[in-house]
């Protein structure tokens, strides 16, 4: 999570450089310099009215992600449905296409009357950085949009606020580091063709996403071959065969490096896939399998798993196919898999409602006796190290 916020993090900024919100710079940075005078009061003064237009950008672009979280609650089990899968990624190359310039967004003219107006004092800055998203919404429109649908299909409305938040940061740190240093906005490059290379760039975000919406619908390997796709496409087109051009001499270097660093990805993608060895063995959830595990006192591990769980898949693909888990598994564990990916089996209901299980993943450790330590419950991915760790702490060393 902390990666993708940080991802999240750098999209708010790139999204400046867009040809909507980039050319507000200016304008934005003189209205807080007007609030400015001389002296130490003066300057905070405009600290504060900078963050009040960050308070206003975060205040609105949050109550959106709460909000699409809250409504998409059911998302997560509306994903078993293969055709859900196919619509939400659909939606998501949808908004992309728009960042690459095949249609526009467009906001009613009073709604884009009403956010333009100015109003005075702290409550005009923060009522100009909440209206900021209608402003700019040709250019950040579609990848808002497209990031709810992401945030709707988590389900959780914390999970919301604290990624929007996060691109609320981005977005408006640089203005507000701007706004305090208005002297530097002379060094700012000019207005050009390589904000509409950062807008195909955000288009290129959401195709990912997009594809990783629709990996479990793919066999074997076939999710991460169509990311390497995506990465690859991406790489030549944001590389090379787009044509934009910019005013300063760095723009030509920083198509190349943008190139050269998706096709690293993709090469990277296809190299895990096939160094990558065997993984773990499971057996489908059976009573008897758990006391033949208690009489040959052998600990048990139940991973609560479904293809369109994130976190399962991840754990699946990375953590449970490392080579030490591999043998530990293999050597002192019976290994237990339950398969939630299509709801409704009374059977698997009961498992939930026994095991207490609120969602997936959830990975349930029963010592050698087949009671579980608590403790140990895993709700979500864990890098193979620590998991060994769990594995070792349960483990009933033979004698």
């Amino acid at each position: 999570m902390l990666w993708t916020l940080l991802g999240i993090f750098a999209g708010g900024m790139a999204l400046n450089l867009t040809p909507c919100v980039y050319p507000l710079i200016p304008i934005t940075v003189s209205y807080f310099g007007g609030h400015a005078t001389k002296g130490g009061e003066g300057r905070g003064k405009l600290v504060v009215h900078g963050l009040c237009y960050m308070l206003g950008l975060a205040l609105t672009n949050s109550l959106l992600g709460v909000v699409a979280s809250l409504t998409g609650g059911l998302m997560g089990a509306m994903l078993q449905n293969p055709f859900v899968l196919i619509v939400v990624a659909g939606v998501l190359v949808f908004f992309a296409t728009s960042l690459f310039g095949l249609w526009e967004m467009r906001l009613p003219i009073g709604l884009t009357q009403a956010a333009a107006k100015s109003y005075t004092g702290y409550f005009g800055t923060l009522f100009m950085g909440a209206t900021l998203g209608v402003v700019a919404a040709p250019c950040i429109g579609p990848f808002v949009l497209g990031l709810l649908t992401w945030v709707a299909s988590m389900g959780s409305p914390w999970i919301g606020f604290i990624v929007f938040f996060t691109l609320s940061l981005g977005l408006g740190l640089p203005l507000f580091f701007l706004a305090m240093f208005s002297g530097q906005l002379e060094k700012l490059p000019r207005s050009g063709g390589w904000m509409i290379w950062v807008r195909k760039l955000m288009g290129w975000v959401l195709v990912g996403m997009a594809a990783h919406f629709i990996r479990p619908l793919l066999p074997g390997q076939g999710g991460i071959i169509l990311l390497a796709l995506v990465s690859i496409s991406a790489g030549l087109h944001l590389g090379w065969i787009d044509k934009s051009q910019a005013n300063f001499r760095a723009f030509p270097l920083l198509k190349s490096g943008a190139g050269i660093a998706a096709l690293v990805l993709a090469t990277f993608l296809v190299a895990t896939m096939a160094m990558r060895g065997p993984g773990v063995s499971w057996k489908p959830y059976a009573e008897e399998t758990l006391k033949e595990a208690q009489n040959l006192k052998r600990p048990v591990i139940i991973d609560f798993y479904a293809t369109w769980c994130t976190p399962c898949r991840e754990l699946e693909e990375v953590t449970f196919h490392q080579p030490d888990v591999v043998r530990l598994a293999e050597k002192n564990f019976t290994m237990v898999k339950v398969d939630v990916t299509k709801g409704g089996n009374p059977y698997y209901e009961e498992l939930l409602r026994k095991y207490s299980v609120k969602g997936v993943p959830t990975i349930v450790f029963l010592d050698a006796e087949g009671k579980e330590r608590t403790d140990l419950r895993l709700v979500d991915f864990l890098p193979a190290d620590k998991f060994l760790i769990r594995m070792r702490d349960i483990d009933t060393p033979k004698k």
